[in-house]
């Protein structure tokens, strides 16, 4: 079976790319004009999206450098204990909804510090894939078209990442505790 998807995935791009091509020219398309035109689009909001981006990376940066995550850490620990949440998590649950590369970096160094298997690791793993970058995405998305008034949009995302934290941790209390 991996053999057989090693070679599938070999010929699945050339494949698309030809199928497009073949569609194009039956639709009588101007194929490398249209994407021509994409690509400058999308380059265009690639502009756009810059600011945005300096802001949730440097937000990010000085809640690290400043020794904020540290401190919420310190001030969190009697909760964590109480509901036996390892403290190293607490990291992913504060960076994940600014960014999801701080976030794998943060995964990175617990998998290093407790191992593959423990249950720190599980947890961070399971909170990275239940929750979202919710700032991120907010100010990317909404930035690219120009929406300034996205709060609601924001408390809605907020409350689905918490949602999916506290979903996050009562699942792995139940298969890994």
């Amino acid at each position: 079976m991996i053999n057989f998807l090693n070679s599938l995935s070999v010929y699945i791009l050339p494949f698309i790319i030809t199928t497009i091509l073949i569609y194009a020219l039956y639709k009588k398309t101007p194929a490398y004009e249209d994407f021509t035109t994409g690509a400058k689009d999308g380059f265009n909001i690639a502009i756009k999206i810059i600011p945005y981006l300096i802001a949730i990376m440097a937000c990010t940066a000085a809640l690290r450098a400043s020794g904020a995550i540290e401190l919420a850490q310190n001030l969190l620990s009697p909760i964590f204990n109480f509901f036996k949440i390892p403290i190293e998590t607490s990291i992913i649950m504060l960076t994940r909804s600014l960014s999801g590369s701080a976030t794998l970096g943060v995964l990175a160094d617990i998998i290093n510090q407790t191992g593959i298997d423990s249950y720190a690791t599980k947890l961070a793993a399971i909170i990275t894939g239940s929750s979202e970058t919710t700032f991120y995405v907010a100010s990317v998305y909404f930035g690219s078209v120009g929406i300034k008034k996205f709060r609601h949009a924001l408390l809605a995302g907020i409350l689905a990442d918490i949602v999916g934290l506290i979903a996050a941790i009562w699942i792995c209390a139940i298969f890994f505790a």
